[in-house]
């Protein structure tokens, strides 16, 4: 069976369609990974990478500029992440700028973030040199103490349960007090209780001062009040006078330390 001439046409057509739509795949991908252009190479250390994988993008001012080349263990706590950048970026890379970890949306891939430099220093980083690194936030341990910040919740909110429980049921003092009308009425009368001593004891003192105002008054005691207040006075004079002697004292040690001063 020969082929015919609408056939070969066909054949030719999907034949330059494939290899134009492989080339633009290609063309894609190495300008995805910076293949068709001029590059140079920095690394950075992590303590953890956080699922970063070879292949995924690097971003400086949320612009893809590069991929990361390259991931190996250093040491036990210690991983380098090689990346391959741009060369029209170099000029904006200082050596003082940082690398992180971040991820492309809110579940997206994992990507390098370089934040810009300048701060401490205005050299642009040179090939194969490294860049600090800030180290990602290990979310297993931020979901570690979620979950026992949860779980002590859970055991709290179950304790508050019991005991309001327990209050509305009656039981404990607090839920006798709330709920047993009887103890209600006897903190009442007692609190009516102390209110009318207390007004008691306030018209006792009142009675005294009045008694003994009286008594002052009374010609039987009116000798030893004024008995008292005698005593009282002459203490008080006594306590002048000696204030007034030591007054003196101590002018008259003021003038004699400067007659002696004069006279020297």
């Amino acid at each position: 069976m020969k082929t015919t001439s609408s056939q070969k046409i066909k054949i030719g057509v999907f034949t330059v369609v494939g290899l134009l739509v492989l080339f633009l795949a290609v063309f894609y991908i190495g300008n995805q990974k910076s293949l068709f252009s001029s590059t140079f190479k920095v690394y950075g250390t992590f303590k953890n990478v956080s699922g970063l994988t070879v292949g995924n993008n690097v971003r400086f001012a949320g612009i893809n500029v590069g991929v990361v080349e390259a991931i190996n263990i250093v040491t036990d706590s210690s991983v380098r992440v090689d990346l391959t950048l741009n060369n029209s970026v170099r000029k904006f890379i200082k050596t003082d700028s940082k690398m992180s970890i971040g991820s492309d949306g809110l579940m997206g891939d994992k990507l390098v973030v370089i934040a810009p430099g300048g701060i401490t220093s205005q050299i642009e980083i040179s090939e194969g040199k490294e860049l600090g690194s800030v180290n990602p936030v290990d979310m297993d341990k931020i979901i570690t103490k979620l979950i026992k910040v949860a779980d002590n919740a859970e055991s709290l909110t179950s304790d508050l349960s019991q005991i309001v429980a327990k209050v509305n049921s009656g039981k404990g003092s607090i839920g006798r007090l709330l709920n047993n009308d009887k103890i209600a009425r006897d903190l009442e009368g007692t609190v009516k209780q102390a209110q009318t001593t207390m007004k008691g004891v306030h018209s006792t003192t009142a009675t005294l001062n009045e008694d003994l105002k009286a008594a002052q008054h009374n010609f039987l005691l009116r000798g030893f009040f004024k008995k008292k207040e005698k005593a009282v006075k002459a203490k008080q004079d006594s306590i002048k006078k000696v204030q007034e002697e030591a007054i003196k004292a101590k002018e008259k040690a003021a003038k004699d330390a400067a007659k002696k001063k004069d006279d020297n």
